[in-house]
C-alpha cells in the first residue's frame, strides 16, 4: 500500500508527532511511505500546488499527521485542507486516518474536523491514532501504535470505516440586510468584534452592522485579514521562555493592545469547511504568545455565525469548550438561519447585561477537564514555562486533590466508622441530613438577611 504522510506539524521532520509515522514505517517495509512536510512548506504549496496533488493522486492512504493546536489541527494543516478543496482533486474512493500528540487537550475535536473534511472529499475514514506526546517512549504507546496500524490495514481490507454523521437538507440562503436602529449608546464599556470577514462575507457583515447598532455601548471592528501575518504558531516555545513570539509582525503587542483589554469580546465568522477561513486559525494559534494563562479570565463573550451553525456539531464543543477553558461567560451565539434580528437584538441585550453584572457560571466538564490538562502540564514543566507557572501559582489554579487534607481526614474517619457494622446502620441513616447540613447553613444565612423568608412557608 502506498501510504502518503501529510505532515501537519511547522517543525517538520522535528515533529514530536512524525516520529509515530516514522515509526511504523521502519516496522513495515513492506508498505511505501511517502512523506511531504505541508505544515513547514504551506506557502510554497500556496503558490505551487502540483507536488501535493501529485502525491494526493498516487496514494492509496492518505495519513494525516499533527499536533493538536488550540481544539483542532494547525493553521498550517487548516490552510492546507483550504487548498485540496480549492484545486479539487478526486480524492474519492481513497483511504483516510490520522495520528496526534498532544496531552489530550480537546484531541476529540481535531479528529472530528479532520474527520469531517475527510467526509467532503470523499474519502474513506478509519478511525485515527490520538497519542500522549511521550507515548511512543514507553512499551505501551509502541505497542498501541502497531495495534492502531493493523487495525488501519484490517479496517481498509474489510471495508469498516467511519459513518459520515447525517446533515439536515440544504436550504437556500437568504441575503441578511441589516435594520436593527442605532440604540442609545452608553459609556465605560469597550468591546471588540473579531472577524474574519471578507468580501464574499454579506450576511456577515449585515449581521455585524445589526450588532453593532443594537448593543449599547460603542464598539469596534478588528478584522484578521487586514492584519499582516508573517506566518502560523511554529510551535518553537519561544514565548515561553522570553514572553515573544519570534515572528516579527507584532501581533503579540497588537493582540494584548488591541483586543485583551476590552470589556466584552465578539467573534464573528462565516462557517467554512467546518470551522472558518484559516485566517481565524492562525489568530486562535499565535495567541500561544499568551502560553497556557488564561489572562482573559472573567471577560464575556457572544458568537455571530453565518452558515449552518445548528448541524456543525464539533463547532458547538469547539466554541463551548474555549470559553469554559478561558473563564469567559459565554453569552451566547447568533446565527443567521431563522430569526437573525431577534438573535442579534437578544444577543446583544445580554452581552451588555453581562459585562455591566460581571457574570460568571462555574465551569462544566470542558472547562474543569481542560484547566487540571493545563494544571497537570504546567506545574510539571514550570522550570521552562516560567511565565504559567507564576500566574497558575498567582491564580490558585494548582488545586491537587491532595492538598485538602482536612477533607481527606474526614473521609477516612467516615470510611472507618463505615467499616464497623455496628455503627453502619446509625450512620447511613443520617448521611443525606449530614451532606446537607452546610447548605442549610447557607440557605438560613439569607433568610436571616431578609424577612419575606421568615414569613414563607416551608414545603
Amino acid at each position: 500500500m502506498r501510504i502518503l504522510v501529510l505532515n501537519g506539524s511547522p517543525k517538520g521532520e522535528n515533529s514530536t508527532t512524525v516520529q509515530t509515522a516514522l515509526y511504523l514505517q521502519a516496522l513495515h517495509p513492506e508498505h511505501t511511505f511517502v512523506f511531504l512536510p505541508v505544515g513547514q512548506r504551506i506557502k510554497g504549496y500556496e503558490k505551487d500546488f502540483s507536488p501535493v496533488r501529485a502525491a494526493l493522486q498516487e496514494a492509496d492512504l492518505i495519513l494525516f499527521c499533527y499536533p493538536v493546536y488550540t481544539f483542532i489541527a494547525p493553521y498550517q494543516l487548516h490552510r492546507l485542507i483550504e487548498l485540496i478543496k480549492e484545486d479539487g482533486v478526486d480524492l474519492s474512493g481513497k483511504f483516510a486516518s490520522q495520528i496526534t500528540t498532544s496531552k489530550h487537550f480537546f484531541d476529540v475535536t481535531a479528529h472530528r474536523y479532520v474527520e469531517e473534511n475527510c467526509f467532503d472529499l470523499g474519502l474513506k475514514v478509519v478511525r485515527g491514532l490520538s497519542a500522549d506526546m511521550e507515548d511512543l517512549l514507553t512499551p505501551q504507546g509502541q505497542e498501541e501504535a502497531r495495534m492502531f496500524f493493523n487495525q488501519m490495514l484490517f479496517s481498509c481490507r474489510q471495508g469498516i470505516f467511519v459513518t459520515p454523521p447525517a446533515r439536515g437538507p440544504a436550504r437556500a440562503r437568504r441575503v441578511y440586510q441589516p435594520v436593527l436602529p442605532q440604540a442609545e449608546k452608553k459609556r465605560g464599556k469597550d468591546v471588540v468584534i473579531v472577524t474574519n470577514c471578507g468580501p464574499e462575507d454579506e450576511n456577515l457583515r449585515g449581521m455585524i452592522a445589526d450588532f453593532r447598532a443594537a448593543l449599547p455601548y460603542a464598539s469596534r471592528v478588528v478584522n484578521l485579514r487586514d492584519f499582516p501575518f508573517s506566518g502560523g504558531c511554529l510551535g518553537c516555545l519561544r514565548c515561553s521562555v522570553t514572553g515573544a513570539c519570534i515572528h516579527k509582525d507584532g501581533f503579540d503587542a497588537f493582540l494584548r493592545r488591541e483586543i485583551q483589554r476590552a470589556d466584552g469580546f465578539v467573534y464573528a465568522f462565516t462557517i467554512a469547511d467546518h470551522y472558518t477561513h484559516s485566517s481565524f486559525k492562525c489568530f486562535d494559534d499565535r495567541q500561544f504568545c499568551n502560553g497556557h494563562r488564561t489572562v482573559t479570565r472573567g471577560i464575556p463573550a457572544a458568537y455571530l455565525i453565518s452558515g449552518d451553525y445548528r448541524y456543525e456539531s464539533n463547532l458547538r464543543m469547539i466554541l463551548e469548550g474555549r470559553c469554559e477553558v478561558g473563564g469567559n461567560y459565554l453569552c451566547g451565539v447568533a446565527t443567521d438561519e431563522e430569526d437573525t434580528t431577534a438573535e442579534l437584538q437578544a444577543l446583544a441585550e445580554g452581552l451588555a447585561f453581562a459585562m455591566e453584572n460581571q457574570l460568571a457560571r462555574p465551569a462544566n466538564f470542558y472547562g474543569v477537564g481542560g484547566m487540571k490538562i493545563f494544571r497537570d502540564l504546567i506545574y510539571v514543566m514550570q522550570g521552562m514555562m516560567k511565565a504559567d507557572h507564576k500566574f497558575y501559582k498567582a491564580q490558585g489554579l494548582y488545586d491537587f486533590p491532595q492538598k485538602k487534607k482536612k477533607q481527606v481526614l474526614q473521609m477516612k474517619l467516615v470510611g472507618g466508622l463505615l467499616s464497623l457494622p455496628g455503627a453502619q446502620k446509625t450512620i447511613l441513616g443520617q448521611m443525606n441530613r449530614f451532606i446537607i447540613a452546610p447548605y442549610q447553613k447557607v440557605l438560613e444565612g439569607v433568610r436571616g438577611r431578609n424577612p419575606e423568608h421568615s414569613r414563607t412557608p416551608r414545603r
